[in-house]
């Protein structure tokens, strides 16, 4: 199934740019001339993009709106092409994702719609649903039920709910994938309820194993599933124990999920961690996940891996889809326990432009190197 974009732009040098990068990629797209038009596609057709020039910003605003209002396009990737009376931080709080800046040239826009893409086959595998039916254990508290799907997704599944279940996060669920011998359980929220017994149910902190068993088996039973984008280079230049820093002239948006690989030794080390700052064409900060055990133990072998590494590693980063638990696009501050400047830098990330926020990179890096140098000197 091909991707589509639709493209709102009436300059025929940005056109000529963006047909030949997104023909390239295998990206069909549709275009519009006006905002009328376009809020009219976005109600009716399915987009895994919309690129919107942002030249009128009160058009782009109206756009870029309907594209998280409509139903079918809530999960579409928004792309704004702006120059320079709109600064980055403007695109971000119109919607977009992502940020191409102007003049649009070949190369520049390749690499941004190359991550672009990524993310586009994330969210549109999020969608696909595979009806099926079989047993789940729902877990409520003390009450347990057994429960029917309907359908399984990545990020969810509907099921049939005998009895009533709050619309709360604390449940969880338990089930075995029919055809292969692989028990998931995870925490879950009831995402919602119809009149009858349908429920929705969200997946909630699946770790990186039970979500690639469940990735394999949607892509052999669904036709409509595609298999991933290689994953992308990037240089790493700041790392702590919570978080770090990747420079890449095609970073992920900030609230991506994104798993982070190095090969140490001959081993390969994937961490997973979410966006929380995004330089366009430039880098991005990832916070490192880990709510479980087994997460904050792999995080710490990464960590390790990176100090401890004589040669320069490298390292590839994949996209997982888009974190909808966190509505913002900046970083949390982290709790009082936690004394990272490296994620206190992110939560700081608004008070910076990209290259000031670099700069201060930097002089954490320095002063980081000159406190190493007198505990090596004590």
């Amino acid at each position: 199934m091909d991707l589509k974009a639709l493209v709102l732009c009436t300059d025929d040098k940005i056109m000529r740019v963006l047909r030949r990068v997104l023909s390239d990629l295998e990206v069909d797209i549709e275009t519009c001339t006006d905002a009328d038009s376009a809020v009219r596609r976005l109600t009716r057709s399915r987009f895994e993009a919309v690129v919107v020039d942002c030249a009128d910003e009160d058009l782009a605003a109206r756009v870029l709106s309907s594209v998280r209002s409509a139903p079918c396009n809530k999960r579409a990737i928004a792309v704004a092409m702006i120059d320079g009376q709109t600064t980055v931080r403007s695109a971000f709080a119109l919607g977009a994702h992502f940020v191409l800046y102007k003049p649009v040239n070949f190369e520049r826009a390749r690499s941004s719609f190359r991550a672009a893409r990524a993310l586009m086959k994330c969210e549109r595998r999020r969608n696909v649903r595979v009806p099926i039916e079989f047993p789940v254990t729902l877990i409520a508290g003390a009450d347990q039920q057994r429960i029917t799907t309907l359908d399984i997704s990545e990020g969810g599944m509907a099921v049939r709910v005998p009895r009533f279940v709050p619309r709360s996060r604390g449940v969880r669920i338990q089930f075995t994938l029919p055809g292969v011998d692989y028990v998931i359980n995870c925490a879950a929220e009831v995402a919602w309820k119809n009149p009858g017994s349908h429920t929705g149910v969200r997946f909630l902190e699946l770790s990186r194993e039970p979500r690639q068993q469940l990735k394999i088996w949607l892509a052999r039973h669904s036709p409509e599933i595609e298999p991933d984008d290689p994953p992308i280079s990037c240089k790493l230049t700041d790392a702590s124990a919570a978080a770090c820093y990747l420079e890449t002239s095609s970073p992920f948006p900030a609230r991506t999920r994104v798993v982070l690989t190095t090969q140490a030794g001959g081993v390969r080390i994937p961490v997973e961690g979410v966006v929380r700052v995004m330089h366009p064409e430039a880098g991005m900060g990832v916070e490192f996940t880990q709510p479980t055990d087994e997460q904050r133990a792999q995080t710490e072998k990464f960590v390790q891996a990176v100090k401890a590494g004589k040669t320069p590693l490298e390292f590839t980063v994949l996209p997982e889809g888009m974190d909808d638990e966190d509505g913002s696009d900046t970083a949390v501050e982290p709790p009082s326990e936690i004394k990272d400047p490296l994620l206190s830098l992110f939560a700081r990330s608004a008070e910076f432009t990209g290259e000031s926020f670099r700069e201060e990179l930097r002089a954490q890096r320095r002063a980081a190197s000159s406190a190493q140098a007198m505990s090596a000197v004590v």
